[in-house]
């Protein structure tokens, strides 16, 4: 569909982000607007979604990294779909400045728009974490962290310095929510699986820590259960240590608030996030954690109330939790809410455009939490039910082989698991993803070796 930057035939619908949010939303829409009764605009810098609830697993090998992300376009027939950047909006004019991938910016018209571009890694002003950490929030740092860690089991295997060895076979993982234990938990399976493979590594060998500054973990679940993971993880080898900081980690030398100084070539950032960025250079109001202000039926307010025309929801909004469960009344950022909010959002929309004065309020009382921690291993809680252990890890696949959006990702998901229940996981690295162009430059680069003359009888 060509792009119609101006909006003056039909309504515009500009939705910011195609994220789990975003996508559903535009899909709710495109399903019940009349023919020709508003444009859907997706901008996002991808051309899929991310479902992140998978990136754990596919870092671990349990999914195939494209079979965790949705794409875009196949999936929004009829709508407009910009792979690139909104750099800026101007409500009160309502346009957005739009910098598609390799190409010049311009500005798009709106009449409606929707703040749904999540969150980021929230990174703190900690020596060496920029140049020497890596997060996991997009599918390309988790393949990218599954690779560096099988190619470092590959690396260590062949070492004879015990300390190059210790470095490289020491693994920190920082933040202690359900984003850093699932990743933690996941890779350390999967690393024991990889080092059965490798004749001169041991268990032994490998050392996991988890830095986390509050005094327990995983703070969606209750009490009993949060001290189960740690005496769980701690009994697989894991050093935990609560109540501490990563202080410095320059040239990969980790030193925690607690006096421990070591190193480490592998140190994975999970310690929270914050809303996308994009949303500073804007006139929408934001609150002091820098996420939009939004009321329970997701539009947008300042102190003056409604802003007309503007929609927010998901991890870059303070929604308010009408169940009364929420840290400080707010919904947590996290996929649970997103997608119950899509069709709220865009059932409130589709009113709006329709001159209706009647809007939904969301309200969620949340259904618990679910965990895997590697193979056959989770944890869960449901209201006052609590389980661990194989149970807990099938209600984690089920309830998130349900959430993922589309059919067909829903079976290869699936296809997935069974395939390593049959075959085992695959512990394959690939090397050099980063600089595909390594070999043929070296070959194009590489003088022939030198012709030798036959011998003379």
């Amino acid at each position: 569909m060509a792009l119609i930057r101006n909006s003056k035939l039909r309504p515009r619908v500009l939705v910011v982000g195609g994220g789990y949010l975003g996508l559903v939303t535009a899909q709710n829409l495109l399903k019940n607007l009349g023919r020709g009764e508003a444009t859907v605009t997706v901008v996002d810098p991808n051309p899929y979604m991310t479902y992140q609830p998978f990136l754990p697993e596919v870092a671990a090998g349990s999914i195939e990294p494209r079979h965790a992300v949705v794409p875009l376009r196949r999936n929004l027939k009829g709508a407009e779909v910009v792979t690139g950047y909104v750099r800026s909006i101007n409500h009160a004019k309502k346009y957005a400045v739009v910098e598609p991938e390799g190409d010049e910016a311009f500005e798009l018209d709106y009449d409606h728009i929707v703040l749904a571009a999540g969150s980021v890694a929230r990174a703190l002003p900690i020596p060496g974490l920029d140049e020497e950490a890596i997060g996991v929030k997009r599918i390309e740092e988790a393949v990218a962290l599954r690779d560096h860690i099988l190619n470092q089991l590959d690396a260590a295997a062949l070492m004879e310095n015990d300390e190059e060895r210790r470095k490289a076979l020491t693994f920190v993982f920082v933040g202690g929510g359900f984003a850093g234990i699932e990743a933690l938990a996941e890779i350390e399976d999967m690393v024991r699986s990889a080092v059965a493979q490798h004749e001169t590594l041991t268990e032994a060998d490998v050392r996991f820590v988890l830095v986390e500054a509050a005094p327990r973990v995983m703070p969606e679940v209750g009490e009993a259960q949060a001290r189960w993971v740690v005496d769980h993880l701690r009994e697989r080898g894991v050093d935990v240590y609560l109540e501490t900081f990563l202080q410095d980690c320059t040239n990969k030398r980790c030193k925690l608030s607690n006096g421990e100084e070591f190193d480490a070539d592998t140190i994975v950032w999970n310690a929270g996030v914050k809303a996308n960025p994009l949303l500073v250079d804007s006139d929408l109001p934001l609150d002091d954690r820098g996420r939009l202000t939004v009321r329970a039926d997701l539009r947008v307010e300042d102190e003056n109330g409604v802003v007309e025309g503007a929609w927010g929801a998901g991890d870059n909004a303070a929604v308010p939790d009408l169940s009364g469960g929420g840290v400080g009344g707010y919904c947590v950022p996290n996929a649970q809410h997103a997608v119950r909010q899509a069709p709220v959002l865009a059932a409130n929309i589709l009113a709006a455009l329709r001159g209706e004065t009647e809007f939904r309020q969301y309200f969620h009382k949340s259904l618990g939490a679910v965990a895997g921690m590697g193979l056959y291993k989770g944890v869960a809680q449901m209201g006052d039910f609590e389980t661990r252990g194989f149970l807990a890890w099938l209600m984690h696949r089920g309830y998130h082989g349900y959430a993922i959006p589309t059919v067909d990702r829903k079976l290869r998901v699936f296809t997935n698991w069974f395939l390593n229940f049959v075959a085992g996981r695959d512990l394959t690295a690939l090397k050099d993803l980063d600089v595909p162009r390594k070999n043929f430059v070296e070959a194009a680069h590489s003088k022939p070796a030198p012709r030798k003359e036959p011998a003379k009888k």
